[in-house]
């Protein structure tokens, strides 16, 4: 992959986790204020605790950040997956939103 291809890809996972909290407010699910500075994405929920997802452009990864640790996806062709075989990324984005939010939350590519 170049980094032309990864930022691309990058921008559309970038772009459809902004459009999945702004479906979720206007569901009235969580209130999550999403913040983007450049390549990084900052989730923040009512109880104040946040998820940070920022791009690593040397390694064409994405990286995650929750209260449950740290987790890298990269591209597969197809979709984002975790690096030690945690799972795809959207999936485990639910997940941890749904535990830090305390309601259970669907993010979708």
């Amino acid at each position: 992959m170049t980094d032309s291809e990864f930022m691309d890809q990058a921008e559309i996972l970038l772009k459809a986790v902004e459009a999945n909290c702004d479906r979720i407010n206007d569901e009235n699910l969580a209130d999550i204020d999403n913040q983007r500075t450049g390549g990084m994405v900052t989730l923040v929920f009512s109880n104040q605790s946040q998820i940070v997802i920022n791009l690593q452009k040397p390694l064409h990864e994405i990286w995650l950040a929750a209260k449950s640790g740290g987790y890298h996806y990269k591209y597969d062709s197809a979709q984002w997956m975790d690096t030690k075989g945690q799972g795809e990324f959207f999936a485990s984005l639910s997940r941890y939103a749904s535990e830090q939010s305390g309601c259970p939350l669907v993010f979708k590519n």
